[in-house]
C-alpha cells in the first residue's frame, strides 16, 4: 500500500479528533502493557500509535462499561453504533481508498480487535464486519460489486454477516443444504442458517450455499443476500447464549428469496468452496488476537483485584501461591502473543498458511480459557458474580475453542502437515 503512508493524515482525520494517551496503567504506552512484552516493529510505527490511541478513545465515548451493560441486556448492540462507526472510520479499515475503504492494512484491524478486547467492548460485531465479510468482496468481487458494495459497507449503511452453520452443518462447510438455484436472471435460495453474528442488524448477508448440488465442494458459491425488503427472508430468535451476550446471533431463513444473477462474489458460480478455505486463515488469526486481548484484560482486572483484597491480614498477591499461579498465566500469556504477532507478520506478508493459522486460532483460545479459568479462581467467589469483568470474560472465552472452526477440527487441519 504505497499510498498509505503518504495519505495518512488524510484517512485518519475522522478519528484524530478522539487522540489522547491512554492511562498510565497501562504504562502509558498505545498497547495494554500487563505483559510488559515489548510489541514488534511493525506496530511502534507512529501511525499505529495514533491511530490505536483514537480508537482507544472513541470506544470509551461510544462504548463504555455502561453501556456494554445495556447492550447485554438487550441482547445486542444499537443500529446507531454501526452508522458512528462508519463516521469515526472505523470500518473498511485495511479497504483500499480506491475500493472505498481507508487504505489500511491487517494491523489497524489488529488495533481494533485488541482495543475493543481490553476495553471490554469486543461484544460489538465489527471485527467481522471489517475483517471477515469485506475482505470477501475486496478479493473476489468483481469490479462492479466492489463499486457497490463497499462504500455501503464502509459508511454503516450496510451491516454484515457470513451465513455460513447450518442446523446440520457446523464445521462441515462441504455438507450445507442451502441451495441458490438458477431462475431466469438471478437465484431462488432456499435453506436455514443458524448461529450467524450479527444477525439481527445486518442487512448484508453472504449466504454459502450450493449452486449446483451435484457437484458438492465444486457446487458451493458465496452469494450476497442485501436483507431490506427481500421477500421470504425471516429472521428467527436472537439466540440466548452463556457469553457474548451483547453479540447479536440469530437464526436466518430464506424461503423462495430472489436475488440478481450478479449477487455471486466473484460473478462465476462454484468458486465459493475455495474463497472460503483462503479466507478462513484471517478469521482464525482474527479469534487468535481477540483470545490475548481478553485474557491481557483478565490479568489486569485480576492483579488490580488480588493487590486489594485482603484474607487473614495480608493481601491475597501475597500469597505463594497467588504469585505462583499469576507468573503461570504471565507466562503463558506472553508466549501467546508473541507467536500471535509471528502470525501477524506473516500475514502481513502474504505468507500466513491454513496450517499456522489453525495452531494460533486452536492453542491461543485453548490458553485464553485456562488462564481466565485460573484468574477467576483467585477472585474467590466475587469471580462468579457478574459484575466482576473476570466473569463476563469467563463467559465470552468459552465460544473461542467452537466458532471458527472448532478446535479438534484445527487439529486435523495441522496433523495433515505432518
Amino acid at each position: 500500500f504505497p499510498s498509505l503512508i503518504a495519505d495518512t493524515q488524510r484517512w485518519l482525520e475522522p478519528l484524530h479528533r478522539f487522540a489522547v494517551p491512554l492511562p498510565t496503567e497501562w504504562g502509558g504506552d498505545m498497547m495494554m502493557n500487563v505483559l510488559n512484552s515489548p510489541e514488534p516493529d511493525f506496530m511502534k510505527e507512529e501511525e499505529i500509535t495514533l491511530f490505536s490511541d483514537s480508537v482507544g478513545k472513541w470506544i470509551d465515548e461510544h462504548a463504555p462499561l455502561d453501556k456494554v451493560q445495556t447492550w447485554i441486556a438487550d441482547s445486542s448492540v444499537p443500529r446507531r453504533l454501526w452508522n458512528d462507526a462508519g463516521e469515526a472510520g472505523l470500518l473498511g479499515l485495511s479497504m483500499p481508498e480506491e475500493d472505498g475503504g481507508f487504505g489500511g492494512d491487517y494491523r489497524h484491524e489488529v488495533v481494533l480487535m485488541r482495543q475493543l478486547g481490553w476495553k471490554g467492548a469486543d461484544h460489538f460485531g465489527i471485527s467481522l464486519h471489517n475483517a471477515i465479510v469485506m475482505p470477501y468482496i475486496w478479493h473476489y468481487g468483481t469490479e462492479e460489486q466492489k463499486a457497490r458494495w463497499l462504500p455501503r459497507l464502509q459508511s454503516g449503511e450496510l451491516v454484515g454477516a457470513i451465513a455460513m452453520t447450518e442446523p446440520g452443518a457446523g464445521s462441515d462447510l462441504q455438507g450445507v443444504k442451502t441451495t441458490a438455484i438458477k431462475s431466469g436472471n438471478g437465484y431462488v435460495v432456499n435453506g436455514s442458517k443458524t448461529f450467524i453474528t450479527n444477525g439481527q442488524l445486518a442487512n448484508f448477508i453472504i449466504v454459502v450455499a450450493k449452486t449446483d448440488p451435484a457437484e458438492g465442494a465444486k457446487g458451493t458459491s458465496l452469494i450476497v443476500v442485501e436483507t431490506d425488503g427481500a421477500e421470504g427472508f425471516e429472521r428467527g430468535r436472537n439466540l440466548h447464549k452463556i457469553g457474548m451476550e451483547a453479540n447479536d446471533t440469530s437464526e436466518l431463513f430464506f424461503n423462495e428469496v430472489k436475488v440478481p444473477g450478479d449477487n455471486v462474489i466473484g460473478g462465476t458460480e462454484g468458486q465459493g468452496f475455495v474463497q472460503l478455505m483462503q479466507q478462513l486463515p484471517q478469521e482464525r488469526l482474527n479469534i487468535a488476537v481477540q483470545g490475548v486481548a481478553a485474557a491481557e484484560r483478565g490479568l489486569e482486572a485480576t492483579l488490580a483485584y488480588v493487590k486489594e483484597r485482603k484474607a487473614f491480614g495480608k493481601r491475597i498477591l501475597d500469597f505463594q501461591n497467588t504469585q505462583f499461579k499469576l507468573a503461570e498465566v504471565k507466562t503463558k500469556l506472553t508466549v501467546a502473543k508473541v507467536f500471535v504477532d509471528h502470525c501477524i507478520s506473516l500475514h502481513l506478508k502474504g505468507q500466513l498458511d491454513a496450517a499456522t493459522a489453525s495452531m494460533a486460532k486452536y492453542w491461543v483460545t485453548d490458553i485464553q480459557g485456562e488462564t481466565i479459568d485460573e484468574m477467576l479462581q483467585l477472585h474467590g467467589g466475587y469471580g462468579y458474580m457478574n459484575e466482576y469483568a473476570i466473569a463476563q470474560l469467563y463467559k465470552d472465552a468459552r465460544v473461542q475453542r467452537i466458532y471458527g472452526g472448532t478446535n479438534e477440527i484445527m487439529k486435523l487441519l495441522i496433523a495433515r502437515t505432518l
